[in-house]
This record gives structure tokens, C-alpha cells and sequence, in this order.
């Protein structure tokens, strides 16, 4: 079949959508299929330049492109989820947050009531005529359900090199790789630091927005000897960071999906996650597969005691929790045969 996938790009910022996008497009050729990518240029403000992009997406009929029919589109992002084809499939990574979930933290929020509205309508319109409707998560799938009235079926997709991941023993530190922006808090952690009593260290991964802020926080609580920004890692690294890692932590505030999970069972690890952290919950199971706890940081210290304390217990939710990424069949193939079948 002749196969579009449409998505955005925003010019120099690149990350886990990348993966996906990319991850779906090689999955469908390697399944026999001719797949081409068509992504629109994104920017995130002002607004207008979004309302303008809804619109223009809108107006796209992808049905065919000089005499070429296209067999089926499949759409991954707000706002492309707007073309029109008659046999659409939308898999929704995730909606404009800020107009959702993320709404009543926005310092501006009443100037956007009207955009919220608008972009709310466009969702519920467009995303109405998918031939079929996914979800990158039962949170995203929540949400649309919540916002737009719309069912959407969860679907998972495994993480950018999932073969490549194991379990060693471990080297007594707590690993969160992640952009060091708000939303993925890795200042619960970083405060957790201070009611530690065990050895066990304290590895950020990455960079971000908020690395001056996250650097003089470790200043401040004085946990210099025990939390490490690391910056950026190869993936060589990754495989090896999470590998020889006592757990897990991954507690970002209502995320969509979160590859962190994933990537942390593949190597045999618990994970600490929160109430309030979103797609992490749909994997981490209390006390089976790793610990969910308030965004508190005392609490997130003490479970990480309790896995430094017990290690037997710790390895045996690691192991749990590889066997519970096995028991959810995510593959790519499961992905293709999802997004391509008629029911």
C-alpha cells in the first residue's frame, strides 16, 4: 500500500517524538509498504501561527497527488491530524496540552480562553472522522475521552532500541534520564537527596531549561557529594546507565506515555514513579514492579531506601517488571497490524 504519515517539525529540537515518528514510518516499510513522511513546520507561539496551521491542515485532501492515489493516511500529531482522506487513521501521541490538562498552568490563561476553545472544537471535528482513533496511552485515551467525548483505543509501541537493553548488577544509584525542564521534576529527586541515609547516589541524565535552576538547588541542600547532573550520554551509555542502576526513578507530572518506563523494565529495574505522573502508572504495579508514591520527597526517599535495603526485593521487581513488558506484546509489528487492520 501506498502509505502517508503525517507529524510536525519544530527546526532543531529533536526527541522522543522522533523516535516515534520515524520508529512507525520504518515499521510500515519494513512491512511491505511504500511510506512517505509529511511533517509541518511548528512553532509554538504566537498563536496565530498555530490557528493558521490548523487551518491550512484542514484544507489538505491527501485522497491523491497527481493521479497517485494514496491508500491510507495515518496521523500522529495536532494540528496535521486534520487532513482529510477517506480512510484516516489518527494515532494521537498527544493533544495541545496547554490547552488541556496543563490549561490552568498557564500565566496567561485567560488571554487564552478563546484559543482554548478554538483548538478544543478543532480536535473534536477532525479527530471525529478518523476512520479509526488510537491513542499513544490510556492517559492520552483518558483525555480524549475527558475533553473531546471521543474513544479512542490505546496503543503501545516499544522504545528506540528496545533489543538493546539489559540488567547487571548494580552500582548503588538511582538513575532519571530526562530533560531537565519543569514537568519532568526532577527537583522531587533532587530534594529527596537530603533524607537519605543509605550511600545510594543520584544520576540526572540530560539537559534542559531548568539545569542552572536544578544545579543550584544541589548547592543549596548541600547534596553535591551525592546528586551528579551528567548531562548528555550516548546510547551506548543509556544501555549501561540504566543497566548497572539500583532503580529507577521517573515521576514527571502527568505524562503522556513516558519511554523511562519502558526502557527501565527492558533492563531488569524498578521503577519510583508518582500518584500523579500519568502514563507511568498504566506499568508500574506497587511493590511488584517498583513503587508509586505521592510527589513528595520524602516519600520517594524512602522507597528508595527500601530498595537500597532490600536488593533481593529490588532485583525480583526488576524481573517483574521484564516480564510485564513482555506480557503487554509492544512491538512494532503489533503497531502495524493495529493501525492497518479495518476493526
Amino acid at each position: 500500500m501506498k502509505l502517508l504519515v503525517t507529524a510536525c517539525q519544530v527546526p532543531f529540537m529533536h526527541g522522543g517524538a522522533d523516535y516515534h515518528i520515524d520508529g512507525v514510518t520504518d515499521a510500515l516499510r519494513r512491512a511491505g509498504h511504500q511510506v512517505e513522511q509529511v511533517r509541518f513546520p511548528f512553532k509554538f507561539n504566537p498563536t496565530r501561527s498555530i490557528e493558521e496551521l490548523m487551518a491550512h491542515c484542514e484544507q489538505q485532501d491527501f485522497s491523491e497527488f497527481n493521479g497517485l492515489q494514496i491508500d491510507k493516511v495515518i496521523s500522529l500529531q495536532f494540528p496535521g491530524y486534520g487532513v482529510r482522506h477517506p480512510d484516516h487513521r489518527v494515532w494521537v501521541m498527544h493533544q495541545h496540552r496547554a490547552v488541556y490538562e496543563l490549561f490552568d498552568q498557564q500565566p496567561d490563561k485567560r488571554q487564552l480562553e478563546a484559543f482554548k476553545q478554538q483548538v478544543t472544537d478543532y480536535d473534536t471535528r477532525v479527530l471525529a472522522r478518523a476512520s479509526r482513533l488510537f491513542a499513544n496511552s490510556a492517559n492520552v485515551a483518558s483525555r480524549l475521552r475527558q475533553f473531546n467525548g471521543l474513544n479512542a483505543l490505546p496503543l503501545y509501541h516499544p522504545p528506540h532500541g528496545a533489543e538493546h537493553f539489559y540488567c547487571a548488577d548494580d552500582w548503588e544509584y538511582i538513575f532519571y534520564p530526562s530533560r531537565l525542564e519543569t514537568l519532568k521534576r526532577q527537583s522531587l529527586l533532587i530534594e529527596a537527596a537530603q533524607y537519605l541515609r543509605s550511600p545510594v547516589r543520584i544520576l540526572l541524565g540530560g539537559s534542559g531549561g531548568q539545569e542552572a535552576q536544578y544545579r543550584a538547588l544541589i548547592e543549596k541542600l548541600g547534596v553535591q557529594d551525592r546528586v551528579h547532573l551528567i548531562g548528555r550520554f550516548s546510547e551506548a551509555e543509556k544501555y549501561t546507565l540504566y543497566a548497572r542502576s539500583l532503580g529507577v526513578f521517573f515521576g514527571p507530572y502527568d505524562e503522556d506515555y513516558g519511554y523511562i518506563t519502558l526502557e527501565a523494565m527492558l533492563s531488569g529495574k524498578p521503577v519510583i514513579t508518582c500518584t500523579d505522573s500519568g502514563g507511568p502508572l498504566e506499568f508500574v504495579r506497587e511493590g511488584e514492579t517498583g513503587y508509586v508514591r505521592e510527589p513528595e520527597p520524602e516519600q520517594i526517599a524512602e522507597a528508595i531506601e527500601r530498595l537500597y535495603a532490600d536488593k533481593q526485593a529490588a532485583a525480583a521487581m526488576g524481573a517483574a517488571g521484564r516480564e510485564s513488558y513482555s506480557q503487554h506484546n509492544i512491538s512494532w509489528q503489533q503497531v502495524v497490524n493495529s493501525l492497518l487492520t479495518d476493526n
